[in-house]
């Protein structure tokens, strides 16, 4: 059942990504690939493969979890497994998210705007967008993490101002976990009610 799920799963990606071929040790790998990747990940460790997943996500941000995390929705639903299941699946994706967004948190206290603006090259981010996301991490302070973990765009690079401007780790790593805890279960939840409609049937 898990395995069908999976196959299914191919469906969605070919909708959602023809993105462009990126460079990888002298090979070419496409988003997609990726992201079938990730998916067939979840689909055989549940639990884990969403936590690696949100991981992964959040430290290359042109892997979206909007087209991973319902995989995971669906997978549970197939499995016959309830609504807790799903809350602590999304628990495991905003304990991933707030290593990885940690990671990039420590990144930009350490090493400055400079250096993650080419990390951030590599994710199509420039100048322009990191400035918006700056200029919106001092407008609402701290509480931009809680909110910005939830907003599409804002959430993959909410880390990088609050380590450029220095927030208190305890309150990154708080507003960071619950806000992703947040985004994760909504994300995972649309794949349960509403993945046999992409997906198909579990019979």
């Amino acid at each position: 059942m898990v395995v069908r799920a999976h196959r299914r799963a191919g469906i969605l990606h070919r909708m959602l990504y023809r993105a462009p071929l990126l460079p990888y040790r002298g090979r070419r790998l496409s988003i997609e690939s990726i992201i079938e990747w990730v998916t067939g990940l979840i689909s055989e460790h549940l639990y884990a493969g969403v936590f690696f997943a949100a991981v992964i996500e959040t430290v290359f941000p042109p892997l979206p979890t909007l087209a991973i995390f319902p995989v995971a929705g669906y997978v549970a639903s197939q499995s016959g497994l309830g609504l807790g299941a799903v809350v602590l699946l999304g628990i495991a994706g905003g304990a991933g998210a707030t290593v990885g967004s940690t990671a990039i948190y420590l990144a930009a206290w350490k090493l400055g705007r400079a250096v993650m603006l080419r990390y951030l090259k590599y994710a199509r981010i420039d100048d322009a967008r990191l400035a918006r996301v700056e200029g919106w991490f001092e407008r609402h302070g701290d509480k931009a993490v809680f909110f910005g973990r939830m907003a599409p765009v804002v959430r993959e690079m909410i880390s990088i101002p609050a380590g450029l401007l220095r927030m208190r780790a305890p309150k990154f790593l708080l507003y960071t976990f619950l806000g992703s805890c947040i985004w994760s279960t909504g994300v995972i939840l649309a794949g349960y009610y509403f993945g046999v409609a992409v997906f198909g049937g579990g019979s």
